[in-house]
């Protein structure tokens, strides 16, 4: 059927998918949870841990037993629920820091992912770009 979007989109695009962000050093993989969205770390551009010389781990969080796990399947995204047309909130895991943030994703376009993250009045975003794999 042509011109018929998948159930749930927009002519916005689908969210479902893989996605590389902004910076190039990560992949993550989208999907539908229940009536959310997931979002979970399925390729790294630097899987081994130039320290350790061991796959990356999720060494920032603040949590010595999540610490230690892997940074591939990493999940990113809790709690996202829909909130708009090709919009979701909820709360984004940023494994620089160790730290969670609320945070809105957005599809815009066929091939662009918005994710943005705020603590208190201070927000930012970059844009995610569709993977072919």
């Amino acid at each position: 059927m042509v011109g018929v979007a998948p159930a749930g989109a927009q002519a916005g695009g689908e969210v479902s998918g893989i996605w590389l962000t902004q910076a190039g050093d990560a992949k993550v993989r989208v999907s539908k949870c229940g009536a959310g969205i997931c979002g979970v770390v399925v390729w790294l551009r630097e899987p081994i841990d130039p320290a350790t010389g061991k796959p990356a781990v999720d060494d920032k969080n603040p949590n010595p037993a999540l610490a230690r796990r892997p940074m591939i399947g990493l999940p990113l995204f809790s709690g996202m629920q829909p909130s708009g047309p090709n919009r979701w909130s909820g709360q984004i895991y940023n494994a620089d820091d160790g730290s969670s943030y609320a945070s809105n994703v957005s599809v815009s376009g066929s091939d662009t992912l918005r994710v943005e993250g705020c603590v208190g009045a201070l927000c930012g975003g970059e844009n995610w770009s569709r993977s072919s794999r």
